[in-house]
């Protein structure tokens, strides 16, 4: 009898662990997956806003200027865009805002 306990506790304890670590390990997945898709989306508007300042000679006013004319697209559900403009000659502020708790 104590031979089987000795063996079934150890077994129980990591059965009962593992699902837990394996949960624990993709919400931690998840999260990084969400800051690295907002990071990607921020990447996309600059690069779209220095084109048009390449092509164009000025940078956009505004960002439904780059989602039409450069076809950048943003889940709306998930960010938002601040897209500040300063000047036609100077980078404007691009800082993009998860709508939920995710990142």
């Amino acid at each position: 009898m104590r031979r089987l306990l000795r063996f079934l506790l150890p077994a129980a304890v990591l059965l009962a662990g593992l699902p837990l670590c394996l949960g624990w390990l993709g919400g931690r997945l998840g999260d990084r997956a969400a800051a690295e898709s907002l990071a990607l989306v921020e990447e996309n508007v600059r690069r779209a806003a220095v084109q048009c300042y390449a092509l164009e000679g000025a940078y956009p006013q505004d960002f439904s200027y780059l989602a039409e004319r450069y076809g950048v697209a943003v889940d709306e559900d998930r960010c938002r865009v601040d897209y500040i403009y300063i000047g036609s000659n100077l980078m404007p502020d691009i800082t993009v805002v998860p709508l939920t708790g995710d990142a």
